[in-house]
């Protein structure tokens, strides 16, 4: 879903940077903060070769869009991007992107702050960490709501 100023997005494609920061970029904006939640190989001594997501998609992308119009009613920011991967994840590739442009910095790195902060308690999407040993685990974040 995206409008002018916020791009939301559940995709089982692999995300590109390029393209979300391309989106935020603005004349007005002085400041782009972005974050990237990448697959690492490692989890409590466990070897990770893999993350796998699922989500209620439709569900989730109506959430991603609420955290946008709560940003903007805290921040005055330009614009507004959020894309978050479904499907397996390798190690080092994102799962999800968010990138926000300000006027100034400041602005735009609390924004980002508060946005993974926000999809990592509040957005249906579900994670399992699949392991070398073949095993794998869903995973539940420590900030989810609903646990």
């Amino acid at each position: 879903m995206t409008s002018s100023n916020n791009l939301v997005r559940i995709s089982a494609d692999p995300i590109s940077q390029e393209e979300v920061t391309q989106f935020v970029i603005d004349p007005s904006a002085g400041g782009i903060s972005i974050f990237l939640g990448v697959t690492r190989d490692n989890f409590k001594g466990k070897k990770v070769v893999q993350l796998e997501y699922e989500a209620y998609t439709s569900m989730a992308t109506k959430q991603l869009s609420d955290i946008c119009t709560a940003i903007r009613g805290k921040w005055p920011v330009t614009k507004i991007a959020i894309v978050h991967r479904t499907g397996i994840v390798p190690v080092c590739e994102p799962s999800v992107i968010i990138a926000v442009s300000s006027v100034h910095r400041k602005e735009a790195i609390e924004a980002t702050s508060y946005a993974i902060d926000a999809v990592k308690s509040s957005v249906t999407v579900w994670k399992k960490e699949v392991y070398a040993e073949g095993e794998g685990e869903w995973k539940e974040n420590k900030e989810c709501r609903w646990t």
